[in-house]
């Protein structure tokens, strides 16, 4: 949901979107921005507790909280540290570095030893992105302009060696005016359900 990255919704609005979703739906919820900036550089504790109100309406059918890290927040091992102490556990949380030179062991070792998702993301004019297993299932923000035929099944074919260890994989295409990203989903499944079928 990319809505909450602007605003933290109500508990109203939060009550509307699960009517108007069956109960297996998960809700992959965007943190407020300006909440997981003050996380990082400021006050973990309190900037925790406040975006949480906002998530706990969500109930059993939240997915995950996507944290969103902008690339001129530098590296900083023991401000992540207090955000992954102050953020409870049982509220599935993804971490998106979009500065690269948080992805070293220094920051994924905690990741994982806290049971938090990394996140990949995948850009135009840049290589696709290593992938990290570093919580309970796998994030894809899947974001250039378009995808060939052959590259969702290049994607299949990397994200099927997860699916068949047991993990779920959260997939997300770029929402553009064309709505061209449910056909890209589609497209995607099917290729990964082809090669599920096939063994291959």
């Amino acid at each position: 949901m990319n809505n909450t990255f602007y605003q933290r919704p109500s508990e109203a609005k939060v009550a509307s979107w699960r009517a108007a979703t069956p109960p297996d739906f998960r809700f992959a919820v965007k943190g407020q921005r300006g909440a997981t900036v003050r996380a990082l550089l400021a006050d973990a504790p309190g900037s925790v507790a406040w975006l949480l109100e906002s998530m706990r309406p969500f109930g059993p059918q939240l997915g995950t909280v996507l944290y969103r890290v902008p690339a001129d927040i530098p590296r900083n091992e023991a401000a992540l540290a207090g955000l992954l102490s102050a953020w409870p556990r049982e509220v599935p949380l993804t971490m998106e570095f979009q500065d690269p030179a948080w992805l070293v062991d220094e920051v994924l070792d905690p990741l994982r030893s806290h049971g938090v998702v990394l996140c990949a993301t995948d850009l135009d004019d840049a290589d696709p992105p290593s992938l990290h297993l570093t919580g309970p299932f796998l994030y894809l923000r899947l974001r250039r302009a378009t995808y060939s035929e052959q590259a969702l099944a290049e994607w299949a074919a990397r994200i099927v060696p997860f699916l068949e260890a047991g993990h779920d994989v959260f997939a997300f295409f770029k929402h553009d005016e064309a709505g061209d990203a449910p056909r890209l989903a589609r497209g995607l499944m099917t290729a990964t359900d082809a090669i599920l079928a096939t063994g291959r």
